[in-house]
């Protein structure tokens, strides 16, 4: 019987904790490293593995952005990719808008179809590439910015990805 008393408040407890606290699922090293692997998978590519280098550059990048949320690269030593999303965007989400713009790459010519985007994919998929690191901050204004970096980099003109 005190068991039953006990357990109504602490699932109270628990279901207020759930509703004030957010959540971060979906934007865990793994989360990332899934999405991709994934996509990297379906072009017979190995994994990216994560690297904790690369996801400090990602962070301290991403965190210069929070003022103005603005996708502007980095222009630092890695391939890069960059998602923006009004509220909160989950870095599933975000990789997988990237992975989104395989469709429009055609292999044989190594190009995207005319008046489409697809060179986050294949920065995605990008055969070098074998570290990943990501991060994701809230803005200011309150939306979400996330970046991904990619060791070494991609997307050299010329070269297919894979």
């Amino acid at each position: 019987m005190k068991l039953c008393k006990l357990s109504l408040p602490l699932t109270f407890l628990l279901s207020i904790a759930l509703i004030t606290f957010p959540s971060y699922a979906q934007d865990t090293p793994q989360d990332y490293l899934n999405v991709h692997n994934q996509a990297r998978a379906d072009v017979g590519l190995g994994p990216l593995t994560w690297d904790d280098k690369v996801a400090a550059y990602a962070q301290n990048y991403a965190n210069q952005r929070i003022g103005d949320c603005n996708l502007v690269h980095s222009d630092g030593p890695y391939g890069e990719n960059l998602a923006w999303g009004s509220g909160d965007l989950s870095g599933i989400d975000a990789v997988k808008m990237w992975v989104d713009e395989k469709p429009y790459y055609d292999y044989n010519s190594n190009s995207c179809a005319p008046g489409q985007m697809c060179g986050h994919y294949t920065q995605v998929v990008w055969r070098d590439s074998v570290r990943l690191g990501c991060a994701k901050v809230t803005c200011n204004n309150g939306e979400t910015f996330i970046g991904c970096n990619y060791d070494p980099p991609g997307n050299y003109i010329g070269q297919r990805p894979y």
